[in-house]
Parts: C-alpha cells; sequence; structure tokens
C-alpha cells in the first residue's frame, strides 16, 4: 500500500521556453492548477508546418482500494498538415509508465487544437493523490474535446489561445516513487507556432 504522506518536492522549475530552432514557435500556453510534484520533462515539438489537429492519453484506469492511483500518465499531440489521417506525425514529451493509450480526437477537418484545460485533483495529505487525471481542448473552430481520463478533481480555467495552433509540448512528471505514492502527470504546457 504506496499511501505515505509527501511534501512538495521544489519551487517551480525553469521551463523550456527556449528551444533550438525557436523562431517556429511565437508563445506558450499553460494553466494555473497543475499539480505540485515532479519535474518538467524535455519539449517535444511537431515538424515544422505541421499543427497539432488530434489528441490522444495514456490513463491507468482506477486501482480500487489499496491501489496506487495514477490516472493521467501522458498526453500525444497528432500533428497534421492537410488531410490529418494521411500526414499525421505524433509527438510526446515524457510520459508516466503505467495504463495504456486512447485512440485520438481530432477536431473537425482543417482544424487545430488552440487551447487547453486539465483536471487535477487537489493534493491530499494523508490518501492517494493522482494529480492531474484528465485534459480537454479547444478546436479552432469552437469544439471541444475532452479525453477519456479519470474524473477525480476538477477542470481548471481554460489557457489562452493559440493564434492559429498549438505545435508543442512539455509535461511536467513525477518518476516512480517505490512504495510511496506515485501520480505520474502533475501538469503540462503547449507551445503555439507561427506558420
Amino acid at each position: 500500500m504506496r499511501l505515505a504522506p509527501r511534501g512538495q518536492q521544489r519551487a517551480q522549475p525553469q521551463l523550456h521556453r527556449h528551444l533550438p530552432g525557436a523562431d517556429s514557435y511565437m508563445s506558450v500556453i499553460e494553466v494555473t492548477n497543475g499539480g505540485p510534484w515532479g519535474d518538467w520533462a524535455w519539449p517535444e515539438m511537431c515538424p515544422d508546418g505541421f499543427f497539432a489537429s488530434g489528441f490522444s492519453l495514456k490513463v491507468e484506469p482506477p486501482q480500487g482500494i489499496p491501489g496506487d492511483d495514477t490516472a493521467l500518465n501522458g498526453i500525444r499531440l497528432h500533428c497534421a498538415r492537410g488531410q490529418a489521417d494521411l500526414n499525421a506525425h505524433v509527438v510526446e514529451s515524457q510520459s508516466g509508465r503505467w495504463g495504456w493509450w486512447s485512440e485520438p480526437l481530432w477536431c473537425p477537418v482543417g482544424g487545430f487544437l488552440v487551447a487547453f484545460s486539465l483536471r487535477v485533483e487537489a493534493p491530499v495529505t494523508f490518501g492517494d493523490n493522482t494529480a492531474a487525471n484528465n485534459v480537454r481542448f479547444l478546436c479552432s473552430d469552437g469544439t471541444e474535446l475532452q479525453g477519456p481520463g479519470l474524473t477525480w478533481g476538477d477542470f481548471g480555467n481554460w489557457s489562452e489561445l493559440c493564434p492559429k495552433g498549438i505545435c508543442g509540448l512539455q509535461t511536467k512528471i513525477q518518476q516512480p516513487q517505490g512504495l510511496l505514492d506515485d501520480t505520474a502527470i502533475n501538469d503540462a504546457l503547449f507551445f503555439c507556432c507561427r506558420n
């Protein structure tokens, strides 16, 4: 049973806001309700000229008592140029080891992901923390796509909008804790591209 309490590991780390070839992105969108544990992994970008038209999630199903729930373990962007199903390219930042990948959810034809919101369970002192549970995205035509994550916690506010579309991501992930409580994905941010 991994239910030992944890303190916050450290202050927010410096985000990777400067990437090689950074001229391709113009801004970073983020939310304020991410979980407190883990470290920021590496950023991953869609190929030049591609934007995220869809996404899929890696989710661990509920583990029951006395299991250790981690909920959201990974986020993949499905980057496209032109017809999505013919030109898709998948990118992901670091993911956790638990769960399975969902089938992709796609914006309507010609649309891109432009904003996101995270569903996060607030930290509990004694008990099983899960941190991020689900993510939803807004498409450029106003369509909302909600991932097949778990329902613990609440969705926070939407991020700012990307002027054209999301083209990369970076995850904040807690490494496996052995006999202690695991949370996997705690937070995420996304990059907006110009062209």
